[in-house]
């Protein structure tokens, strides 16, 4: 019975070592090739306007630089980095009891938001899903000037979510149709459809979303230093915007990164995690789409499966399960069409190979 109560204790300390917060006592730097030229590179501008670079492995931090007067007090603007927390905080929804699941119709929770505006009745079987994976229906493209749904074009709009719902339906003239696609849907980036997703949670839990996120997310992982943004109405903004530090991003990545566990204990449900980074949606070649973070496989020699958060900028808060690895890589670089381009290389060319090693 005695060896029986020791093994068990044994085994508790090791799922708590597992799933502990991230440790981050200097003593854990290590010595890198490629670490040491990744800092020469950003400190002689090869890689424009990085702000700063974190990386953990096997929940220790092994590297943790700032640059251009930021440091570990700096906040950082994640643009839209920010729409994955509407996936956590649903997560965590569901995990409470106040959600069933992704596969719900989206008026079930916006029945005081029904469309005034090009009424069609195939509105009514949108579901969560659709958004969360940005493929309904709905007439919205972020990265296309002409589309009505265009992000520009929400923000000067008083209720985001009306403004959404009140798109026409989209056609598919220089596309596939989504059963002819990968994963049968079509993808179209859009703001709109993730802030819409806030609603739909705060109407699910029944109070402010940040106050939620404050006590079943930000508190569990002691995250107290932190910009949000919010809709004209109030709403905690999930299309982009919010300032985090950098070690705080890195404590949500390694979230993800232990199956939604902290310190032992359950903060997002694993299932919902492991649906969530699964392939819904094709974006291009080598880049799938989940529930509202990209999946694509990053390395020279090897190739590896990562899921992560990503931002104007080149804004990337990425998981590498096959090194069990998180990363952080912040920038003002925004609007620069080579900032994702760096930060890819920075993953790819310096951080995977001293994480093989």
């Amino acid at each position: 019975m005695n060896r029986l109560i020791v093994s068990l204790f044994f085994c508790l300390l090791v799922q708590q070592a597992l799933f502990a917060q991230l440790d981050f006592s200097n003593s854990n730097a290590i010595s890198s090739q490629h670490l040491d030229e990744l800092d020469s590179a950003i400190r002689s501008g090869k890689f424009e306007r990085i702000t700063s670079v974190l990386v953990a492995k096997d929940g220790k931090l092994l590297f943790e630089k700032y640059y251009h007067g930021n440091d570990q007090n700096s906040k950082h603007n994640t643009r839209s980095a920010t729409k994955t927390m509407a996936t956590l905080l649903m997560g965590i929804a569901i995990g409470e009891g106040h959600m069933k699941s992704e596969q719900e119709k989206i008026f079930k929770y916006l029945k005081h938001k029904l469309p005034a505006q090009n009424p069609d009745p195939r509105k009514e079987e949108i579901t969560i899903e659709d958004l969360l994976t940005m493929s309904s229906i709905l007439e919205c493209n972020d990265w296309n000037n002409f589309s009505r749904g265009n992000e520009e074009r929400m923000y000067i709009i008083e209720d985001w979510t009306s403004f959404l719902l009140d798109l026409p339906i989209r056609s598919y003239p220089f596309e596939p149709k989504p059963a002819d696609q990968p994963y049968g849907r079509a993808f179209s980036y859009c703001s709109a459809g993730a802030a819409a997703v806030a609603e739909i949670v705060q109407v699910a839990v029944g109070e402010r979303l940040d106050q939620f996120a404050k006590k079943h997310l930000f508190g569990p992982l002691e995250i107290t230093d932190y910009e949000l943004g919010y809709s004209p109405e109030g709403t905690l903004n999930t299309a982009g915007g919010s300032q985090y530090r950098s070690r705080d991003l890195l404590k949500l990545g390694q979230l993800c990164l232990n199956e939604g566990k902290w310190n032992g204990q359950d903060i997002i449900p694993a299932d919902w995690l492991k649906k969530a980074t699964t392939p819904k949606a094709r974006i291009q070649e080598n880049i799938d789409y989940g529930y509202l973070i990209w999946l694509r496989e990053y390395g020279k020699e090897k190739s590896y499966k990562t899921f992560y958060m990503s931002g104007n900028g080149g804004q990337k808060i990425l998981v590498i399960p096959g090194l069990d690895t998180s990363v952080v890589i912040t920038t003002t670089n925004y609007n620069n069409r080579n900032a994702h381009t760096y930060t890819n290389e920075i993953v790819s060319d310096f951080i995977i190979p001293a994480m093989e090693k």
